[in-house]
């Protein structure tokens, strides 16, 4: 899960903005990893954000990191159920041949196998969420395909996707249905409130910490401190009286 592209123009301003969206990009992933992988009653997984500080980059410094890192200026280490997928038809063939109780086994293992590739889209994803919410444009599916996420830094994401998709199915059509079906999916996890305002608060302290390395803990608090503050905000509004029409007093006569 690596964010590249470093943008070709390198003002500040223009660094300050792109490690604004490395931040969305790699929280993305981030949340999708800890709050998706939960929503799907999957076990936890370790995994850290390293992050490059390009805060005093000069251009040379850069085009060296660039250069010597393939251009990827952040990524997340570790996070991913699924390492090296083996060839699931094979897979399932052999296993049910064998046990028929090994069906749930294959069940499992698809539930972790498509998690991944949704945590693998939904960096890219949040990257353009951000994009399109600062420039105040519209954030959907039409405009924001599959192929648009190559603008979000998301090249290395769709070829770990890719690879995922290989080993489900040597049918394209097949691959082509799984995938749409999975882009809907983490679509609708960046373009929900409670998940989107996560994304927002680690975002935010990916941008303005130093650290080079967040590590999974911090991760996992500040996700889990955003979604109980956002049920918490729900619940109050729910029990507390709706302030926004005034409340006439009848008078006979």
């Amino acid at each position: 899960m690596k964010r590249n592209k470093i943008t070709d123009t390198f003002s500040q301003n223009k660094l300050i903005e792109h490690k604004q969206r490395i931040a969305f990009h790699e929280a993305g992933h981030a949340a999708g990893i800890h709050l998706n992988n939960q929503a799907r009653q999957l076990p936890p997984v370790f995994f850290n954000i390293i992050f490059k500080d390009m805060n005093n980059a000069t251009e040379a410094d850069i085009m060296t990191y660039q250069t010597s890192h393939d251009d990827c200026i952040a990524r997340v280490q570790g996070g991913r159920l699924i390492e090296i997928p083996p060839f699931i038809d094979n897979l399932v063939c052999e296993l049910t041949e064998h046990n028929d109780a090994m069906v749930q086994l294959i069940k499992d293992y698809m539930i972790a196998f498509e998690a991944d590739i949704v945590n693998l889209l939904i960096g890219p994803l949040a990257e353009a969420k951000h994009v399109a919410d600062t420039d105040d444009e519209l954030f959907n599916p039409r405009i924001v395909n599959l192929k648009a996420l190559r603008n979000y830094g998301g090249s290395s994401d769709l070829a770990l996707v890719n690879e995922y998709l290989h080993s489900f199915s040597a049918d394209a059509q097949q691959r082509d249905d799984k995938l749409a079906k999975l882009f809907d999916a983490a679509f609708d996890f960046v373009n929900n409130d409670a998940n989107w305002a996560a994304i927002t608060k680690l975002a935010n302290y990916i941008f303005y910490n130093s650290k080079n390395i967040i590590c999974c803990e911090e991760i996992v608090s500040i996700l889990d401190q955003s979604v109980d503050h956002f049920q918490n905000r729900i619940n109050k509004a729910k029990t507390e009286p709706d302030q926004s029409w005034p409340h006439w007093r009848l008078v006979n006569g």
